[in-house]
């Protein structure tokens, strides 16, 4: 997996490329979000467009990522989300736990409101 780091309208970006699967993922997520965090609170967005698979560990490092954000005081949302990572959300209950948009500009303005 492939994570690329952007900024838009003070919202951190994580483009997300590949299979997700955990394991040292999990730590590149983690190194990522912290550094997008900066001293306040994380307010992210992960584009998972290029996710072509997901499996369990790549979720719990999802859940983790959500939590932690919230944690400071942030939020952390979705978008893109392909039809098969979707579905494992469904399965696991956790598709209403996370925010869900089509695009990355629709989760980025949903921090305004």
């Amino acid at each position: 997996m492939q994570i690329q780091s952007t900024s838009q309208n003070g919202v951190a970006v994580l483009t997300l490329d590949g299979d997700v699967l955990g394991g040292p993922d999990g730590s590149a997520l983690h190194d990522a979000l912290a550094e997008a965090r900066g001293d306040g609170p994380l307010k992210a967005v992960v584009d998972l467009s290029g996710v072509r698979f997901m499996n369990s560990s790549g979720l719990g490092m999802l859940v983790g990522a959500l939590t932690s954000a919230r944690n400071t005081g942030g939020d952390l949302r979705l978008s893109a989300v392909a039809e098969r990572v979707l579905a494992i959300l469904q399965v696991t209950q956790l598709d209403g736990v996370f925010q869900r948009f089509d695009s990355v500009d629709a989760a980025v303005a949903s921090f305004k409101d």
